[in-house]
């Protein structure tokens, strides 16, 4: 055991977390999808079953909880990452990309796809914020810092801007679950953004592609 000013560390449970957290990013990477229901099954696989299976083994809900701070946390995250949703819809390479899985805006199609999409970031979030943040709070403030750099290697292919901003939207989100002590403000933000963004991308765009590109250009994105 050390102390690292936040508690006693059981070494070995950080050693456990990189093994395992390496062994899932792993095999999912070498698993392809095709479909929206491939990468459910794919994500779902090695994002979320195996990371809560492990964490619970050890006693650990790895954030998998909800209380009044979380909540209240959850809402402030979404209203804020919203008009990032908004404006990065009107973008040509974000249109170009999304929605990433075949879909429409017919509810009968859209309605099931989002609730693939929602499980998917539930996943995500499982692994990035609650084995490699939450689950590793102990480390204080430093645990926060634990994931944005395979965050980001897993955003290679997509958008430049996605990209770019993949390590600080990383460092946000594990920031608010951090102080949350549980991962429902990023499942939220990052499930309900990925449903919105591919609802906004099959209509018309809210402002003019050019106009967002003019305001974006302003500050030093790769867009």
């Amino acid at each position: 055991m050390v102390s690292l000013g936040t508690g006693s560390i059981d070494r070995r449970w950080f050693v456990r977390v990189a093994a395992v957290g390496t062994i899932a990013v792993v095999l999912w990477g070498r698993v392809s999808v095709g479909s929206v229901d491939s990468r459910v099954i794919r994500d779902v696989t090695f994002l979320l079953v195996l990371p809560l299976a492990f964490g619970l083994a050890h006693g650990r809900r790895l954030g998998w909880r909800v209380d009044r701070r979380a909540i209240r946390n959850t809402v402030l995250l979404s209203a804020f990452v919203l008009p990032f949703y908004l404006v990065g819809s009107c973008l040509p390479q974000i249109r170009a990309y999304y929605p990433m899985f075949s879909t429409s805006a017919e509810l009968s199609v859209f309605v099931p796809h989002a609730g693939k999409q929602f499980l998917v970031a539930l996943a995500n979030e499982t692994y990035y914020r609650g084995l490699l943040c939450v689950g590793v709070r102990q480390l204080g403030v430093k645990a926060v810092f634990v994931s944005p750099l395979v965050y980001a290697f897993n955003h290679v292919g997509k958008p430049p801007i996605e990209m770019f901003l993949s390590g600080p939207t990383d460092v946000l989100f594990g920031a608010v679950d951090y102080h949350s002590r549980s991962i429902l403000p990023s499942v939220v933000a990052h499930g309900c953004g990925l449903v919105l963004l591919d609802w906004l991308v099959l209509h018309d765009p809210l402002l003019a592609p050019s106009t967002v590109q003019d305001w974006l250009s302003l500050f030093p994105l790769p867009i």
